[in-house]
C-alpha cells in the first residue's frame, strides 16, 4: 500500500468516527423543515400591522407591519399577496390587523389576517 492510499484510508476512518459521534449527540433533535427556525416554536404567531392599501385587481394588500420573525423580515411597509379573495373583501385602509405572512411558492403571502 502506498503512502497516499494509507493517508486517505486513515483520513476516511477519522471522518467516519467523527460523524458517528455527531450523529449520537444529535439523536434526539428534530431535523425536519423549519425545525431550527423561530417559527418552529410558534407556528401561529401573528404580527401587528396596519392596512395601507387594498388592491383587489392584483390581490395585494399593502401593510405597515412589525417584524415578521418567521420569514426574517424587519418592520417595514410592503405589499403582500392575499391568500384568498375573502381577505380582500374584509380589508380596509387604516384597519389595524394581526397577520401571519409565509413564503408560499416563492411569494410572500398573507395566510392569516385578523382585525384588532
Amino acid at each position: 500500500m502506498n503512502k497516499l492510499t494509507y493517508i486517505a484510508l486513515v483520513m476516511g476512518a477519522a471522518f467516519a468516527v467523527s460523524q458517528s459521534a455527531v450523529a449520537d449527540d444529535m439523536a434526539g433533535m428534530k431535523m425536519g423543515p423549519g425545525a431550527m427556525s423561530p417559527a418552529a416554536s410558534s407556528k401561529s404567531a401573528l404580527t401587528d400591522a396596519e392596512i395601507r392599501k387594498v388592491d383587489p385587481a392584483s390581490g395585494m394588500v399593502t401593510l405597515k407591519h412589525g417584524a415578521l420573525e418567521n420569514v426574517g423580515m424587519p418592520p417595514m411597509t410592503m405589499a403582500f399577496k392575499a391568500r384568498d379573495a375573502a381577505m380582500l373583501k374584509q380589508a380596509h385602509e387604516g384597519d389595524k390587523v394581526k397577520v401571519r405572512v409565509e413564503n408560499v411558492g416563492g411569494t410572500m403571502t398573507i395566510v392569516t389576517m385578523q382585525k384588532q
